[in-house]
């Protein structure tokens, strides 16, 4: 059934079409959570908590959007409201020197570049959680939802250049971030 036909019936009050939505979205709604908390279980219950408000708000959906977007811009703002309301949303979580120069013990090569790999990505997605707000956001949207910039722009209500040009600061302001860290590292970090 289509989608738009599945979203009619829901707004009637079917169960079983608006249960075949929830299946459809709910991983990528848990990954966008996922994505703006890091944190599974908080990313769990926002998910959960993102179709009830949604199955609430169906009467005012027109169709004007893919529900896929109006789902999402749903969920950044429900992510968005709770980490002001934690104050979580420019707290500063990287590692101290002193943690980053952990060295597992296992001896082999593969080990120690997959727990490079995982302390490099673990530093990106920490860095990412401390910058302002309108960038966290459109960096996980692009970059770690793979989103493109026209869905982007409409799940923000902003412009595709605006949309453009706030990726662009937020990758630089990054790079910026995380220029000190790898150079304390030591060694040629592509980023």
């Amino acid at each position: 059934m289509e989608e738009k036909e599945l979203v009619r019936l829901s707004q009637e009050g079917n169960e079983e079409a608006f249960a075949s939505l929830v299946k459809k979205y709910k991983i990528k709604i848990f990954n966008l959570a996922w994505s703006l908390t890091r944190d599974r279980e908080t990313a769990d219950d926002m998910a959960q908590e993102v179709f009830i408000k949604a199955y609430f708000a169906l009467s005012r959906f027109q169709f004007k959007s893919e529900f896929g977007t109006w789902l999402y811009r749903i969920t950044v703002n429900h992510v968005k409201d709770y980490l002001r309301k934690m104050g979580r949303m420019n707290k500063m979580l990287i590692e101290s020197k002193k943690e980053s120069l952990l060295f597992l013990e296992d001896n082999t090569v593969r080990k120690e570049n997959k727990y490079a790999e995982e302390h490099k990505r673990k530093i990106v997605h920490q860095a990412i959680q401390t910058l302002p707000e309108k960038y966290h956001v459109i960096l996980s949207l692009r970059d770690i939802q793979g989103l493109p910039y026209g869905e982007i722009s409409k799940i923000l209500k902003i412009s595709p250049g605006t949309v453009d040009s706030r990726l662009h600061r937020a990758r630089k302001i990054l790079r910026e971030k995380l220029v000190p860290f790898l150079s304390q590292e030591g060694g040629n970090h592509e980023m």
